[in-house]
């Protein structure tokens, strides 16, 4: 049973989105540079590069932005208690060990990073028992918002199990090709469909929209996200395509319908407008890609999921995580000028992304490009970390 008795020691760990959006930001430097190295030949993994790649980004990096989110937010969605400190810091450590062995592991020895990859499930899965416990006892009577972020969770939860019981199976010798079937389930029904849930709460809210959305909207998107994944776990790239196509439309006429004022409001929020027609777009524009690759037999390398995980995702926990580390410290939700530069260093990170699934896709030998992808996700990284990491351990004070 989950106890709610520790009083805060100090300002860093005060609130639970302070030390997970600081740790989000080193991993995931450390991780894109540890993937460069090993990419270059420079260093040897002790996994597969393309499961490295996936995972620390997935289960490490981005999860640990949403639970400094959720953590935060989701006890006002279900009208309850704060998580207090002594519940949320357990889960905090358990992530930086984990994710130290993990990352320790890959360079060095591939048990360590299955006991790295071991710790990290249980913190999961203990961040989602305390989420699911808010929800059961809280006194909101409207708590679809909350079910839906729960169920991306789950599955989550599932891909992430899959992940640490196959890379066992690996270390006795027994190999599966599981990258190809998890990574549509992770990004899409996971990453993607939880970014999607909060993203369709918390937006129009920011945004004043008083329209209301059209019944069934998020289990219509849930069912063509399903749709699409198993397409594309089937191999089966023109019916993926079409699914895609058919959900950025729905998407499109959705968001265009709330009537949201774009860049006529302040950066802090048309940063989350674009983040969240980058849905839609990418969408399209990735099937679009997928047409490509089964009429030309040309490799985009996985544009489609890019442009979801970097025009979406991304951008999206930028705009929130600068929100959230202003507004929770006692200063105006206001952007200022390198933030407002941030946000749109955010696009070249998928422009570049996009430049480089061009670039492979029509026989382009221009490495540069790969190099210019990485380095302006590690700035981007790098400068939100020292212009709002001094906030998030000092306070406003920083």
């Amino acid at each position: 049973m989950i106890t709610f008795t520790a009083k805060p020691k100090n300002y860093f760990l005060s609130q639970p989105h302070q030390p997970f959006f600081l740790f989000g930001v080193v991993w995931a430097i450390v991780s894109m540079v540890i993937f460069t190295l090993a990419h270059k030949g420079f260093i040897t993994l002790t996994l597969a590069e393309n499961s490295f790649h996936l995972y620390s980004l997935a289960f490490i990096v981005f999860i640990q932005f949403f639970h400094g989110f959720l953590f935060t937010t989701f006890p006002r969605f279900c009208t309850s208690m704060a998580i207090p400190q002594d519940v949320y810091l357990r889960i905090v450590w358990l992530y930086q060990i984990g994710a130290a062995l993990f990352f320790t592991g890959a360079l060095l020895w591939s048990f360590l990073a299955w006991i790295g990859m071991f710790i990290i499930l249980f913190a999961h899965s203990m961040a989602i028992f305390t989420l699911h416990w808010i929800y059961k006892n809280g006194q909101s009577p409207l708590k679809q918002d909350p079910y839906w972020i729960l169920i991306a969770h789950g599955i989550g939860i599932a891909a992430n199990t899959v992940y640490f019981i196959v890379y066992g199976f690996e270390l006795l010798g027994i190999s599966f090709n599981i990258v190809s079937y998890i990574a549509p389930v992770s990004i899409n029904l996971f990453l993607i469909f939880l970014t999607f849930s909060v993203s369709q709460r918390m937006i129009p809210f920011f945004s004043h929209s008083s329209e209301s959305k059209s019944n069934y909207f998020v289990e219509t998107v849930f069912a063509l996200l399903i749709g699409k994944t198993l397409f594309n776990i089937l191999a089966i790239p023109l019916a993926e395509a079409a699914v895609s196509i058919l959900l950025s439309l729905y998407l499109m006429r959705e968001f265009l319908r709330w009537k949201l004022p774009l860049f006529k409001s302040p950066a802090i929020v048309w940063i989350l407008h674009l983040a969240l027609f980058w849905f839609p777009v990418g969408l399209f524009l990735g099937a679009l890609g997928e047409i490509i690759e089964y009429f030309t037999h040309v490799s985009l390398l996985f544009m489609g999921m890019h442009l979801l995980v970097l025009g979406f995702l991304t951008t999206v926990l930028i705009g929130f995580g600068t929100r959230v580390t202003l507004g929770h410290s006692g200063q105006p939700p206001h952007a200022d000028t390198l933030a407002i530069g941030l946000f749109w260093w955010t696009q070249v990170v998928i422009l570049s992304r996009v430049a480089l699934s061009i670039d492979n896709g029509f026989g382009g030998t221009h490495p540069w490009i790969f190099d210019l992808t990485i380095t302006v996700w590690v700035l981007l990284f790098c400068v939100w970390g020292w212009k709002y990491g001094r906030i998030l351990i000092y306070g406003k004070k920083g």
